[in-house]
């Protein structure tokens, strides 16, 4: 199965659950996104990537996108659909990237406006990419694969899907997350490493994600005590 089937769609037997809580600090925004809605995003972006643009097991798609709550729907949403996840855009399917991004080389881009409310662009994507908030909002809210995603599929950077499972569970009982709690975290996602720590072993311990960017470090007292947080997560 895949990794999405395997570490995210267990979680949605609690579907009213928050799984993301998203501050970004410079624009003074907060979104706060239930399990069952970030299922339907990335529901949407994997009928899209199939349907669309012919994503299928083993795809490349690299995704140069900021530690952001609609990142989440695009990882899991390429993960769904078999897609390998890979650092470089030369020969990628689909690149993601966001409104300041580029992709050389890659067959399709898929810019992400990153608006805090799930907006699209009011016009064209830039560079003429495709707008994916628009272009992947009228495909449906429930993803049924066609085909088998093997454990030993490519998933992220060249690690299988078995592998990116073990690595999730491994680093939640390292940092030791729980279901209850509640995780403050500044990571990357970029990296195999922040993406492990910062998101993947969040979903595999059924925890929730307190996603902070661009971080007013004054703003963290407050932070944690309003969010009730207790794990942090926090670059140094």
């Amino acid at each position: 199965m895949s990794v999405t089937a395997r570490l995210f769609a267990p979680l949605l037997s609690a579907p009213a659950k928050p799984l993301i809580t998203h501050y970004d600090d410079a624009l003074g925004s907060r979104i706060e996104l239930s399990r069952a809605t970030v299922a339907n995003w990335a529901a949407k972006t994997a009928n899209w990537l199939r349907d669309e643009l012919d994503v299928e097991v083993g795809s490349p798609v690299s995704v140069a996108l900021p530690s952001h709550w609609q990142t989440v729907g695009v990882l899991l949403g390429a993960w769904w659909c078999g897609a390998h996840v890979v650092a470089d855009p030369e020969d990628a399917l689909v690149a993601f990237i966001g409104p300041d991004g580029s992709a050389p080389g890659a067959e399709s881009v898929a810019v992400v406006a990153l608006d805090p409310l799930g907006r699209g662009f009011s016009g064209d994507a830039p560079g003429g990419g495709l707008d994916y908030l628009t272009e992947s909002r009228i495909f449906g809210d429930d993803f049924v694969a066609y085909d088998k995603v093997p454990d030993d599929a490519p998933a992220f950077h060249g690690s299988t899907v078995d592998a990116l499972i073990t690595l999730a569970a491994d680093r939640a009982a390292a940092l030791h997350i729980g279901p209850d709690d509640r995780v403050l975290s500044t990571l990357d996602w970029s990296t195999p490493d922040g993406l492990a720590d910062g998101l993947l072993a969040v979903l595999s311990a059924g925890a929730a994600l307190v996603q902070c960017s661009n971080l007013d470090t004054a703003a963290l007292p407050r932070r944690r005590e309003s969010e009730r947080t207790t794990v942090e997560l926090l670059r140094p």
